[in-house]
């Protein structure tokens, strides 16, 4: 009885042992796998920061205050997206990738089928850094930036949205003739052709009615400048004769049949055979009527003188043609502002 005892409680006591053991095994194993998790997790966290932390400094979207000049760009506009960036420690010198240019980094220089970059600029200041992409685009609506690489850095999610003229809901074709009034220049050129044509109109209805006449008067003013004009220049060309000592009977000579040319064509009646007498009745006659009493400037008594001298056969002193030439002119001054007057009060 005893032995079977003593066999009993041996063989509780292995149980207890290997219940003990399997325990420890259990609590080991719970240990190692809790570890394992942990530090599974601690990675896992890790990993996330990192991403984050990546995310947050080398990765630049749009929606971080980007912002395009012009801001509203059309297809074919160059334009530039410009991204405001964290102020550097200190002030750097401007990193620029320029397409095609050797000197320049163009390995990662951005390429896109319907965006054609010109250069991207990467500015690192102490009061603010910014990212700078000039560029076209070449197809409307929303177009996103491959990723940029400039300076250690990478700037990505960038995103564009692109206007055009042209409505892209109806079908493509060839557009129409334009109007001819739609050509620059051509409502200029109709509306001053058709201006014109009124003006060219208009000045023929008026000369029809009242032009003749006004151009009658015209031409009557022009012949009489010139015939005021041409005594004066023979006045002036016969004191040079005197000066230069030619004879006097022949500028005395001169001086009558200039002066009685003069005055038949001012009168319209002739004078070159006319005496001194009959200067005295002489009066000027326009349009039928008589505009000038010749007894206010008595052209008489100059065509007296001028013929005592010429036929008296005395000698003849230069001071006496100075005087009558001094007398043609007050004459020809006299007659030219009585005219002036008498028509303004007939106008």
């Amino acid at each position: 009885m005893e032995s079977v005892k003593t066999g009993n409680a041996r063989d509780i006591e292995d149980m207890g042992m290997r219940n003990k053991e399997s325990e420890n095994r259990n609590n080991i194993f719970l240990y190692i796998s809790g570890y394992h998790v942990r530090c599974f997790f601690l990675v896992f966290l890790f990993v996330i920061k990192y991403l984050l932390i990546f995310d947050f400094n080398n990765l630049h979207a749009q929606s971080a205050g980007a912002y395009l000049i012009p801001r509203q760009i059309y297809v074919g506009d160059k334009a530039s997206l410009i991204l405001p960036l964290p102020a550097a420690a200190q002030n750097y010198a401007d990193i620029i990738l320029v397409k095609n240019d050797s000197l320049s980094d163009n390995v990662n220089f951005p390429s896109d089928e319907d965006i054609d970059f010109h250069r991207i600029i990467l500015e690192r200041r102490i009061t603010g850094s910014r990212l700078i992409i000039e560029f076209s685009a070449f197809v409307p609506g929303v177009l996103a930036f491959p990723a940029i690489e400039i300076g250690g850095e990478k700037f990505s999610g960038l995103s564009v949205t692109v206007g055009s003229l042209i409505n892209d809901r109806s079908d493509r074709f060839l557009s129409g003739t334009a109007s001819a009034l739609a050509m620059p220049g051509t409502a200029f050129l109709l509306y001053g052709l058709m201006a014109v044509i009124a003006a060219v109109i208009l000045i023929a209805i008026w000369f029809a009615v009242k032009g003749r006449s006004v151009l009658r008067k015209l031409i009557e003013k022009w012949k009489r400048y010139r015939l005021f004009n041409s005594i004066r220049n023979t006045e002036k060309r016969l004191q040079k004769a005197i000066l230069k000592g030619i004879d006097k009977r022949v500028i005395l000579d001169t001086l009558s049949d200039e002066t009685r040319n003069f005055l038949s064509v001012l009168t319209g009646k002739n004078c070159r055979a006319m005496t001194a007498c009959e200067f005295e009745t002489l009066s000027m006659e326009s349009s039928g009527q008589d505009i000038i009493n010749f007894q206010s400037v008595k052209p008489g008594n100059f065509f007296k003188s001028c013929d005592e001298m010429r036929f008296s056969g005395a000698q003849i002193d230069s001071h006496d043609i100075l005087r009558l030439l001094a007398d043609l002119r007050l004459l020809t001054d006299t007659l030219e502002k009585t005219r002036e007057n008498t028509e303004k009060k007939a106008a």
